[in-house]
């Protein structure tokens, strides 16, 4: 039997499915990432303008380096950006959904998985011979950027003329659209940066000899964007810079120009419960941290698991939000794999319920993702593509 559905009914279907959205519980998570919008848009045009000559390609890898690629696309639709790069094939899926724009795939994936691409979006980095071949066998005019190894000794093309002529077949059934490689030290190393343009730039003119002129040439990075000045580079990827983050330490004369960026990130997580500790009583795994004084111990769901690295252990500090006030209070005891302990004093300002920041936007607080990336003996790279995917992010 063949039930026909009318218009009314596939009305009233939609409103009673609304209703059961509308009436749905809400669950409120513990954990909280907020991005600012305003500063990652902020952070694009600051790099634009010290580039103006070239596009930008946003590079939104690794969950937009822990912000959220579905968040950062979102946010990107409201700029003029064309292209951004992501890694894999899993990434390029979030991308096409909430991308409205091209697709530069930067990472290497397995040869069949070429196939499953959406070329009409999407532009590939081809790194050796294996993927050129199983890419120009699938009977479409793909866009790649041949990747050359400018000295970094990764990954890449090494020998661009070598290659050009072994693949000679394979390269007449692809649009060479862009060239690129990548910076080993563009944050410090002017002497390498040096080595390496005049490196890239040979393959440059390799390809304009053999009457190839590709329509974006990219070497630099966040840093690069930045440190290099040379304007036959018409494309830049920068990543770490765009959500906020100086590429650069103190030490380098790019430094103080790069404090511009506004980092655009925050962390809150929930306090779900208060010990009272005795002096001389110990907190957490193999009682690494003994009390002083008789104090409060405040529990939060955030641990190693969530990405709080274990090395912050006893050293960290966050800001506790009470009455409008942020106050300081230490991260005490061994990090857990699902749980932290703070040390919050009397107390009496605080109780289940209340929220931490533990990590601020703001630069110079010593909960900046910086600081506490230099407390640990890391950088900030690390600690964001740490934090777990599955935490709640709000745009803001």
């Amino acid at each position: 039997m063949i039930l026909l559905i009318t218009g009314r009914e596939k009305l009233e279907n939609k409103m009673i499915n609304y209703l059961r959205q509308l009436l749905k519980p809400k669950y409120q998570t513990l954990n909280r990432l907020e991005i600012d919008s305003e500063a990652i848009l902020y952070n694009l045009n600051f790099l634009q303008a010290q580039q103006p000559q070239a596009v930008m390609i946003p590079v939104l890898k690794s969950n937009a380096y822990g912000h959220g690629l579905k968040e950062i696309c979102s946010i990107l639709n409201q700029s003029s950006v064309e292209t951004i790069a992501i890694d894999s094939f899993p990434e390029a899926q979030i991308a096409y959904r909430y991308f409205r724009r091209r697709i530069l795939l930067i990472g290497e994936m397995p040869i069949a998985a070429y196939r499953y691409l959406n070329w009409s979006r999407t532009e590939v980095c081809v790194y050796n011979g294996e993927t050129l071949k199983a890419i120009a066998s699938l009977g479409v005019k793909a866009r790649i950027h041949l990747f050359v190894n400018s000295g970094m000794n990764r990954e890449g093309i090494k020998n661009l003329s070598a290659f050009w002529q072994e693949y000679k077949d394979y390269l007449s059934r692809v649009k060479i659209v862009g060239l690129c490689s990548h910076l080993l030290a563009a944050e410090g190393d002017g002497e390498s940066n040096r080595r390496q343009e005049k490196k890239f730039f040979q393959d440059l003119e390799f390809l304009h000899q053999h009457s190839c002129y590709p329509v974006f040439v990219h070497l630099g990075n966040s840093a690069g964007v930045l440190a290099l000045s040379d304007n036959r580079l018409n494309a830049f990827r920068p990543g770490l810079a765009i959500y906020g983050y100086n590429p650069f330490t103190a030490e380098s004369p790019h430094y103080q120009r790069a404090q511009n960026l506004r980092p655009a990130l925050r962390l809150v997580t929930t306090i779900v419960s208060i010990q009272s500790l005795s002096s001389g009583e110990t907190v957490s795994y193999n009682a690494s941290y003994r009390a002083e004084r008789d104090t409060k111990i405040a529990v939060i769901p955030f641990g190693y698991y969530e990405g709080l690295d274990r090395r912050l252990s006893n050293l960290a500090s966050f800001q506790l939000l009470s009455a409008n006030k942020k106050i300081s209070v230490k991260l005490v005891g061994q990090v857990c794999m699902n749980l932290s302990c703070l040390d919050v004093g009397n107390g009496e300002e605080v109780g289940v319920g209340s929220e931490v920041v533990l990590i601020s936007p703001n630069r110079h607080d010593f909960n900046s993702l910086e600081n506490l990336a230099r407390l640990q003996g890391s950088t900030p790279y690390e600690l964001l593509v740490k934090f777990q995917a599955n935490i709640r992010k709000i745009i803001v």
